[in-house]
């Protein structure tokens, strides 16, 4: 059992900031007294000690306070994708067999017509139902449920509970540290689970979020620049956003800025170079939805002498490689206590781990003093006359191009070879194609330089900026 972490905040650190947007701020004995509220409302729909419910709504305030509400009330959270298709949120709420969907009244338009849908504007008019709210939470109970981005076939519902969250919390802190004047700057949605964490990290830690419903690189440069913030999470596209703007402006990042957290899929090592000039410190980590966030993070001690690593497990968490006959490369393992135990719905009877471990799909290895190098996602392969080919490792030479923005590889069918990598390219400035072979030949090998370049105007990302390769190839359609 764990206590209440919102009434344990609140009796520990009452006073103390717990949240702040824009110009208005909370405190956490605020946000304690508004859930309280909030929870007796969701009981009087007879959400409560158990129901599940699906969420959809922006990164607002609103949403940390619903969000905190159904954690009193003790409801399963459904965390939905406000960047999905109606079709695809349908999917999602039916494999999840919630007992009610809680929407942002801006959101209702995603929905397809359900009478489980209870607006915000009516949940917050809902004559409350007082009852006894629990003072500790079950560590197996499924706080929240997220689906994954479903790179094969259908997205899996992933519960994530009371114990995996904190166990990924307090391995995090004792990685990064905590100090009373930390602030995260949250810009990643809370539907996913980098945003979430940074939640139940302030409740544990006692630590203020400074939100932000969406990324701003402008806005998010000047609190690096001011030190108004101690740390954020960014994915590699939002890291070099930020790293732009600062170079723009000349400046460096304060000192009180201590982690730019970098996780989403593996960092160009230009970027890493970029942001040592800066003084930014940059730690980047592993994790995924079925492991509630971190597994891996290098420190930033380590971040100049092991360029490209994800680092070593946090200390409570596990990794190996299944690897192939006579191959370092392998599969990514793990396992700990921040593992899901189980998925829900239509994969309700798949096990999430095999003999004690969990496949992840990414592809990686460890080196001889035990650091994770993620390679790529293994549904991402290339694989040409026989040779693997990971479409990063291209991405991270494009991606050091002073004319590339962004990029992305796939592979394309090709009679003679099976498949051979192409590009697909976000220009920062003027570029040919043929200036970017040429760069490409001075550090890939010749059967991994891209045979066709496409520049394009965006790449495909899903709802946490990750780049979706698998629709890389809906692109040529713009082509024709």
């Amino acid at each position: 059992m764990q206590p209440n972490w919102i009434k344990q905040r609140a009796y520990l650190t009452p006073n103390r900031i717990a949240l702040s947007f824009h110009e208005q701020q909370w405190t956490f004995r605020e946000l304690y007294e508004q859930s309280v509220k909030m929870a007796y409302q969701l009981n009087a729909y007879g959400l409560s000690n158990g129901k599940r419910v699906a969420i959809l709504a922006p990164s607002t305030p609103q949403l940390i306070q619903v969000i905190y509400s159904c954690m009193q009330a003790q409801c399963e959270m459904v965390l939905l994708n406000s960047r999905l298709s109606k079709q695809e949120l349908a999917y999602q709420i039916e494999d999840a067999e919630v007992d009610a969907i809680l929407a942002h009244d801006d959101d209702l338009v995603k929905l397809q017509q359900d009478e489980r849908i209870i607006r915000f504007s009516k949940l917050v008019q809902k004559q409350g139902q007082p009852f006894d709210i629990a003072q500790e939470w079950d560590e197996q109970f499924a706080m929240t449920i997220m689906y994954t981005s479903g790179t094969t076939g259908f997205p899996k519902g992933v519960c994530q509970t009371v114990g995996n969250h904190s166990a990924s919390a307090i391995s995090s802190a004792l990685n990064l540290g905590i100090k009373e004047q930390d602030t995260w700057l949250c810009t990643v949605p809370i539907f996913h689970i980098s945003g979430f964490s940074i939640v139940v990290r302030s409740l544990l830690y006692g630590m203020k979020i400074r939100l932000y419903e969406k990324f701003d690189g402008k806005q998010c440069a000047e609190e690096i620049i001011q030190g108004t913030v101690t740390k954020m999470s960014v994915v590699a596209v939002t890291l070099e956003m930020i790293l732009t703007e600062m170079e723009q402006q000349n400046v460096k990042a304060s000192p009180e800025f201590t982690t730019m957290l970098a996780g989403g899929g593996p960092v160009p090592v230009d970027y890493l170079k970029r942001a040592s000039k800066l003084d930014m410190p940059v730690a980047q980590t592993y994790g995924m939805t079925e492991t509630a966030s971190q597994t891996a993070t290098l420190s930033n001690e380590d971040a100049m002498s092991h360029l490209g690593s994800a680092g070593k497990p946090l200390f409570f968490n596990q990794i190996q490689i299944a690897k192939q006959q006579g191959e370092e490369i392998g599969e990514i393992l793990i396992r700990g206590p921040h593992v899901t135990p189980r998925y829900i719905g239509k994969y309700k009877d798949t096990p999430t781990m095999v003999d004690g471990w969990l496949h992840t799909g990414d592809l990686g290895y460890l080196d001889a003093d035990g650091y994770l190098y993620v390679v790529d996602r293994r549904a991402d392969l290339i694989i040409s006359g026989g040779e693997n080919i990971y479409p990063a490792e291209i991405e991270n030479c494009l991606l050091a191009h002073p004319g590339v923005k962004e990029a992305g590889v796939c592979g394309i069918v090709h009679e003679k070879w099976g498949q051979v990598p192409i590009a697909f390219i976000v220009k920062r400035n003027d570029v040919t194609e043929q200036e970017i072979i040429n760069f490409c030949k001075q550090s890939l090998a010749n059967y991994k330089i891209p045979k066709l370049i496409y520049f394009v105007h965006e790449l495909p990302r899903n709802g946490s900026n990750k780049l979706v390769r698998r629709n890389l190839l809906q692109l040529l359609d713009g082509e024709k």
